[in-house]
């Protein structure tokens, strides 16, 4: 037995079978966040990563390995992020201002990523140069 109207068959209405794919993206990058988190606060509290001064934190962005877990730390954080607003936003928000808001989420992520994988790049670049 089909609970469906004829109008919903035709507009194609209905599940969109994308929600297991967007929880599982979720998890993932929540799983991979923990060993890049614990390596980031290692690296602070350790002192490797010297948050005092632009050339201690320039020398240990300047290492290939540091840079390249950075930019995975920046990228996933920021993914994560921007599934969980997205959820948010579409079970709270309503009317034309999800939508607004939807938009607006995700162009502050995707520039949020830009500008921190590019100073990334800059930091590591000079580092490397020293």
């Amino acid at each position: 037995m089909k609970y469906r109207t004829p109008l919903n068959n035709v507009l194609g209405l209905g599940s969109s079978k994308s929600g297991v794919h967007h929880w599982w993206v979720q998890r993932l990058t929540a799983v991979a966040l923990i060993p890049l988190t614990l390596w980031f606060a290692y690296a602070v509290v350790s002192g490797r990563l010297d948050v005092s001064s632009f050339q201690g934190a320039r020398a240990f962005i300047g290492q290939p390995i540091h840079a390249m877990l950075l930019i995975l730390l920046t990228f996933t954080m920021l993914h994560h992020s921007q599934l969980g607003l997205q959820v948010i936003v579409e079970d709270y928000v309503h009317g034309p201002l999800k939508t607004i808001t939807l938009i607006a989420s995700k162009f502050a992520h995707i520039m949020a990523g830009v500008a921190g994988i590019y100073s990334i790049v800059i930091i590591s670049i000079a580092g490397q140069a020293s």
